[in-house]
């Protein structure tokens, strides 16, 4: 009897790990999976709005230009030239993926860049002509065509390169300054309506303004930008401790030219907030790189682990118990540049109407980066906000332009969170985000501009102290500010 009874615990105990290991996350997987809504695209007449999904906003007109260069460049003259009898705004707009109405100003014109994406490929000289309006989910099967890629861009596709520059991007590329290095030149229409040539010899200051200058000194038509070689590259990833995070990467990373692509992420789970990382580093291989094409990457199921990790802290353990249980898996495989490069954010963008996504950064100087995980590490659980991502990307220091965030070396915490779309959720966001900002300070760091606008003027400028100056020089090269967005009316005058 005494054997039946232990016998009956043994299956009894083997019958709920295998409910704890297989059939719990499996269920719980398949519910995310269904209840996960298809995606959904609203045009409102008359409005518009970005990526935030807080900023809709009720505007006169939206302009698409010819694609047709000459044309286009005709178009856009005469609208500027009329907005300025008018006394109408000029917001200019990619793919919108900026979340403080950076492309938007209420009662203003819209012009709408994405018609204007030609592409022309110098491949002896690595240079690529292209209209400011084209998508990097365009440029890359473009690029890859003849052996080529994409010298530095986001982690994503999704976003159009004129908007990219505007913004200045950075990406995970290693040892490399934001976007604003591989702009070799630009045209771009003026607040009189002409066409101006702007590059490191030409027109200087516009230049430097214009590169992350969020769209205020005039419409970007087209840009010369390096490319490099397309490669193939074979994964490293290792597990560490979060406090470790640049020794480990500079012990990987310091005098290795054979590494193509770097970053690290953080882990969100609320058992261990913030312990532990997922460094990965793509070395550079000799193996002739494969053409794109359609091979299955797993983004449903990559996407149903990903969403199923929003307001759930038994989603977000899962998450992350998955994501270190397969570093041994990923290792040693290998992809190309543009494999990497060419995935949109859709594949794990919010659905749910009731909710949406919003992404924070902040750059560390890199002898800060430690105490800025240690000091956030006790300041993001105090506040009822659900973080998704946090990823660390390396950032060179940029000589190019003027309203630079990379004043240093510094490494970029890309923060992304899960927001409720209701005046609550949004108040408590925005006193975390001042709270946030005022670390970075603290250790010398800074803040990205096109998220929302949370931070005060007195932190924007604190952060920026160059951005006095940056918005006198905007009202010199545009005295009607012709050129306006909730952005530079919430901090240019």
């Amino acid at each position: 009897m005494k054997f039946r009874f232990t016998f009956k615990k043994l299956i009894l105990t083997i019958f709920v790990i295998l409910v704890i290991l297989i059939v719990r996350p499996v269920g719980f997987l398949t519910y995310t999976y269904f209840k996960d809504k298809k995606s959904l695209k609203y045009v409102y007449l008359g409005k518009t709005k970005d990526a935030s999904n807080l900023n809709e906003t009720t505007i006169d007109s939206i302009v698409r230009p010819s694609k047709q260069i000459d044309e286009a460049i005709h178009q856009i003259s005469e609208l500027i030239k009329q907005a300025k009898v008018s006394g109408k705004k000029i917001s200019i707009a990619g793919a919108q993926h900026s979340m403080g109405g950076h492309t938007i100003y209420p009662n203003g014109i819209l012009l709408d860049m994405k018609p204007f994406n030609y592409m022309e490929l110098d491949s002896s000289n690595n240079v690529l002509l292209v209209g400011s309006g084209a998508l990097w989910g365009k440029i890359i099967p473009y690029l890859d065509h003849y052996g080529k890629s994409v010298s530095i861009m986001q982690s994503n596709n999704s976003f159009s390169v004129g908007g990219s520059v505007s913004v200045n991007c950075h990406g995970w590329q290693l040892n490399s300054p934001p976007i604003s290095s591989t702009v070799i030149s630009l045209r771009l229409i003026n607040a009189n309506g002409e066409v101006v040539n702007c590059s490191r010899t030409e027109n200087q200051q516009l230049f430097s303004l214009v590169l992350g200058g969020y769209g205020l000194f005039g419409v970007i038509l087209d840009l010369k930008l390096k490319v490099v070689d397309n490669k193939t590259y074979k994964v490293q990833q290792a597990v560490i401790k979060s406090k470790d995070y640049v020794v480990e990467f500079e012990k990987l990373t310091k005098n290795n030219s054979n590494i193509g692509l770097a970053y690290g992420r953080i882990n969100v789970n609320p058992d261990h907030f913030m312990e532990e990382a997922i460094l990965s580093v793509y070395l550079i291989e000799k193996e002739e790189p494969a053409k794109l094409n359609n091979e299955n990457t797993y983004s449903a199921f990559r996407r149903t682990l990903f969403r199923g990790s929003a307001n759930s802290n038994y989603g977000k353990n899962l998450r992350w118990k998955m994501e270190k249980g397969v570093v041994s898996l990923v290792n040693g495989k290998r992809f190309t540049r543009n494999r990497i490069l060419n995935e949109g954010v859709e594949v794990f963008e919010n659905r749910d109407t009731d909710f949406t996504d919003i992404l924070h950064e902040y750059f560390i100087p890199k002898e800060s980066v430690s105490m800025f995980i240690e000091r956030i590490q006790n300041i993001i659980p105090r506040y009822k906000v659900d973080l998704l991502n946090i990823t660390l990307r390396n950032v060179k220091k940029d000589n190019d332009t003027y309203l630079n965030y990379a004043r240093t070396e510094v490494f970029g915490f890309v923060m992304l969170f899960n927001q409720e779309r209701n005046k609550t959720a949004e108040a408590e966001m925005s006193a975390l985000t001042r709270e946030l900002i005022g670390v970075a300070a603290s250790l010398k760091g800074t803040y990205y501009l096109p998220y929302r606008l949370h931070s005060t003027k007195a932190q924007m400028l604190e952060a920026y102290p160059q951005a006095s100056v940056f918005f006198g020089l905007k009202r010199t090269y545009d005295p009607q500010e012709i050129f306006n967005n909730q952005f530079y009316k919430a901090y240019g005058n």
